[in-house]
């Protein structure tokens, strides 16, 4: 099995559908490699698959092998800096690559219309037959609810894989009422299948204006803390709608912020010469080397390592 090489599994998990959850994978993926580990990310919302439109790899298709298909990749892996700079936390940048359902449709437009038995089926195709390379992690970004996918997800994986292998879940919901309200299910649905919560993030929680230096709690903060503490789980952070990591994503456009943007007490443009200047040439022009301009990618880093600590903490 390809997931012989994956020594951990992360699943992102949301009850409700439009929190982000493809947008807080990409960028879990993109910190893990940018602190120097090998990650794979599969996609399994198979109605919506947006994973290969994030990491600008629609055009892509994957590969037939012996025995499954080859993920298509996104970046090698390589040297991050030739600096000696201690504040650099990671040295290398790690090689990432992605399976979405996207990568074997004709046309992105086609649309997907199939009954549980058929979606269950691909999502078991898709765990047992790509040939993934030696990961260090494995992000799968899993659509809304609790449904056919998950439910045949879940029994994959607690039947063919260790339990050293499946570090956990990671839960995503925005600010709103309605939205927290659908999200407790799937903190529930973690509790009866016996998943790990490693934490909750709040996305969508501020607007960082891109003609200002403010950044605006649009739809309120903090519902997502709250429903964290009321479950006993880790809260791992807030995450505010930022357009210049949409224009990133959609036009390929290294983010600049306005003089004096502050995010959670940093400012956006010192942390941005920092990091840009500790980026090797050969990576400047990738999605991975133009995202450490973003106001986001100092928060994810954050909650990444918040991340590994618990998934590395079986007692936790």
């Amino acid at each position: 099995m390809g997931l012989d090489n994956v020594q951990n599994i992360i699943l992102v998990l949301s009850g409700k559908g439009g929190v982000g959850k493809s947008s807080i994978t990409t960028q879990l993926a993109l910190t893990l490699s940018l602190q120097g580990h090998s990650v794979g990310v599969l996609d399994i919302d198979l109605t919506g698959p947006s994973i290969p439109r994030f990491f600008g790899i629609e055009g892509a298709k994957v590969r037939q092998a012996p025995g499954g298909w080859v993920p298509v990749p996104v970046h090698e892996g390589g040297s991050r800096s030739n600096e000696t700079d201690s504040s650099i936390s990671s040295k290398t940048i790690g090689p990432l690559s992605c399976m979405s359902l996207g990568f074997i449709l004709s046309s992105r437009s086609d649309a997907v219309i199939w009954r549980g038995p058929k979606k269950t089926a691909m999502v078991r195709q898709f765990l047992s037959d790509v040939q993934w390379p030696p990961l260090s992690y494995l992000l799968i970004d899993t659509p809304p609810g609790t449904s056919d996918e998950h439910i045949s997800l879940l029994e994959t994986l607690l039947k063919t894989t260790t339990p050293s292998q499946l570090s956990g879940a990671v839960v995503v919901t925005t600010p709103q009422a309605i939205s927290i309200s659908d999200v407790k299910k799937e903190l529930n649905f973690c509790k009866k299948t016996g998943v790990r919560v490693l934490g909750v993030i709040e996305n969508m929680a501020g607007f960082v204006c891109p003609n200002c230096s403010e950044c605006t709690n649009v739809f309120s903060k903090g519902g997502g803390e709250i429903m964290a503490r009321e479950f006993g789980v880790p809260f791992l952070g807030s995450v505010p709608i930022d357009p210049a990591f949409v224009t990133l994503i959609e036009e390929g456009t290294r983010p600049v912020y306005p003089k004096g943007t502050m995010i959670d007490g940093e400012e956006v443009g010192t942390v941005q010469a920092e990091l840009q200047a500790s980026e090797s040439p050969s990576h400047n022009d990738l999605l991975v080397g133009k995202y450490t301009s973003c106001s986001l990618y100092p928060i994810f880093n954050s909650m990444v390592k918040a991340v590994l600590e618990k998934a590395d903490d079986p007692q936790s």
